[in-house]
């Protein structure tokens, strides 16, 4: 420094010397400071996880005089997701050009209002997807909140920021908006409570679009009693209703798209309703059969397969018209605005984006009609008593920065087109943990039901989680092993039941096959092509497991877990049998068309 001084005093006339003194300690100020800002904001993200994206303080309206009751919500605070007004803030709808080119507001939501009535204080706004896009909760331009749970996976979307803020009890509960899965999503892969209320119960008045007629304004708690007290406000609910009985209805089918074991969701569900009163016996349904029956006009928007009958196709075809309305409002709703600024948009957002802008819609007449033939046979199917349970979504929570595949959007937009596309209320609850990822099942119930769904939730919550931790401890059955001639004659009569099409008959006998020779490839093969006849695709998958454990040579079990878990839009996996079924048996036909179908598909 000393040598720096002297060069400075030597040559102290140059007018030069001093200017490059001077911008040389300008930059010095400016690195350090920008270095104290970063290790400020880095701070401050680790303190709230990334979630929020602006913290202010709403002031509830006074507590009244006694002897008036107090407030219902009075003492809990909340967070809002950046798409909500708040009167002289700019809403910021998860993106910096959007926030850029409004003015602020000049009035608050009517739901944030409504809180603040009722005791409830608002502390911020919260991370969002860019525009309502998108379930991973990533945003490009403010960062992904971190996932309290698995800090190195998404949290979901697009309200991440209010999942996580409930999550990692920085509040007590918080809002965001659900147009195909944006509370259900987040609420999963964060641990905690998310419902969805029916389309259109309650106010959307000073929140910004997305598709109007799937948009619902939703909430995320930890604790189920103030899930059901904030409902109770923004439902506008009486306080008190009849007692009702209850019955639900297990989707199997899709139960197959979870790789969560059983016994951690319907079995756990099934066993914390045997304790409660006012529970029927639980049913058991095909859902996809159940609405290719009673929704006609999916017809028009089934992809592979002319038959809705085949597998889950109709629960594709649900899931192709809810994007397909989403994209169409989107245009409706924001094209100008997007064609006039031509906003910077993350990579997964601007290809969702660009879809929606220069897509023609020819059909969309039919999405409306399919709305309300699902809104029917929901109503249909659940009568006043009824809840649906399925799981809430198919796969864990992706690794950050990852980007979500074609096979991951599918399996997950086929679970969430049942409520979105009904208008049906849902609530997603978590049911602990597998293999280190959190797991959460969804209860649907019809439109209006939504009292009837938090009271079901508030009644079954203390018994589930009693049954989640016996569950955690558990462990599986282990098979059996018998006398080797008698299971060859099982499988003969398995063989006769299946050439006769009686394909339940076929898994019986092969069934009782497996139990007394669990070493046999062949028993577990058979069994799997019954399954597939019956559209149990993951247990087909699983007899394949075992088949190709016991005989890494066996075509037909790789063509068939193919087969299986192509139906289960696993596509990647699907691929990689049939791959290796032609290593086995290059000329395969049914191997080579799969292979190229599924191959286009993965790209």
């Amino acid at each position: 420094m000393s040598k720096t001084l002297n060069l400075i005093k030597t040559n102290a006339s140059n007018p030069k010397v001093w200017i490059v003194a001077g911008i040389t300690v300008a930059g010095i100020i400016v690195v350090a400071e920008t270095r104290r800002r970063r290790k400020k904001a880095m701070i401050i993200k680790r303190e709230d996880f990334g979630a929020f994206m602006e913290r202010f303080e709403l002031i509830p309206f006074p507590q009244p005089p006694p002897p008036a009751a107090e407030l219902p919500l009075s003492g809990l605070t909340f967070a809002i997701k950046d798409i909500f007004d708040v009167k002289g803030h700019a809403t910021g709808f998860g993106n910096p050009d959007w926030q850029r080119t409004h003015e602020v507001a000049d009035k608050t939501a009517v739901v944030v209002t409504a809180l603040l009535k009722n005791g409830a204080k608002c502390v911020g706004k919260t991370v969002m997807d860019e525009l309502a896009f998108g379930i991973t909760g990533e945003n490009k331009h403010y960062g992904t909140p971190t996932n309290p749970n698995m800090p190195s996976n998404v949290p979901g979307g697009s309200s991440s920021g209010s999942a996580v803020a409930v999550a990692a009890e920085l509040v007590d509960f918080a809002l965001g908006t659900d147009t195909i899965g944006c509370v259900r999503v987040p609420a999963s892969f964060c641990g905690i409570l998310g419902f969805r209320p029916s389309h259109g119960a309650v106010s959307t008045i000073g929140v910004l679009p997305n598709s109007q007629s799937l948009d619902a304004i939703g909430w995320f708690a930890r604790d189920p009693s103030i899930l059901h007290r904030v409902g109770n406000v923004l439902l506008q609910l009486k306080a008190v209703e009849p007692r009702r009985g209850r019955h639900l209805v297990f989707a199997d089918d899709l139960f197959q798209l979870s790789k969560v074991p059983k016994q951690k969701t319907v079995h756990v569900i099934s066993k914390a309703v045997e304790k409660l009163s006012g529970y029927q016996l639980p049913k058991h349904v095909n859902f996809c059969q159940f609405i290719a029956s009673n929704v006609p006009s999916l017809k028009g928007f089934c992809q592979h397969s002319t038959n809705l009958q085949n597998g889950i196709s109709a629960l594709q075809a649900l899931s192709s018209a809810m994007v397909s309305l989403q994209r169409y409002e989107f245009k409706t709703n924001h094209e100008e605005w997007l064609k006039d600024v031509k906003p910077r948009l993350g990579p997964e957002v601007s290809r969702c984006v660009f879809a929606a802008i220069n897509n023609t819609y020819e059909k969309v007449k039919s999405l409306y009609k399919v709305r309300t033939e699902m809104r029917a046979a929901m109503q249909s199917l659940l009568k006043d008593d009824g809840v649906l349970v399925i799981p809430t979504i198919a796969d864990p929570p992706l690794k950050l920065k990852k980007g979500s595949s074609t096979e991951f959007h599918d399996r997950a937009c086929a679970l969430l087109s049942v409520a979105s596309m009904s208008g049906c209320c849902q609530v997603s609850v978590p049911l602990g943990e597998h293999d280190g990822c959190p797991i959460s099942v969804s209860f649907v119930t019809y439109h209006g039901a939504d009292k009837f769904l938090l009271d079901t939730v508030l009644d079954m919550y203390a018994s589930l989680q009693e049954q989640v931790s016996m569950a955690s401890n558990s462990a599986p059955l282990p098979d059996l092993n018998g006398n080797m001639d008698a299971s060859e004659l099982l499988k003969e009569k398995g063989n006769a039941a299946f050439k006769g099409k009686q394909w339940n008959k076929a898994v019986n006998y092969y069934t009782e096959a497996i139990k007394l020779n669990g070493t046999n490839a062949t028993y577990y093969n058979n069994r799997a092509a019954a399954y597939l006849e019956l559209g149990c695709f993951q247990q087909a998958e699983e007899d394949c497991n075992k088949a190709i454990s016991l005989d890494k040579k066996n075509v037909k079990a790789y063509l068939r877990r193919g087969t299986a878990r192509d139906s289960l839009l696993c596509y990647k996996e699907a691929l990689e049998d049939f791959k290796h079924a032609l290593v086995l048996e290059p000329q395969n036909k049914v191997a080579n068309l799969a292979e190229k179908r599924l191959r286009k598909l993965v790209s």
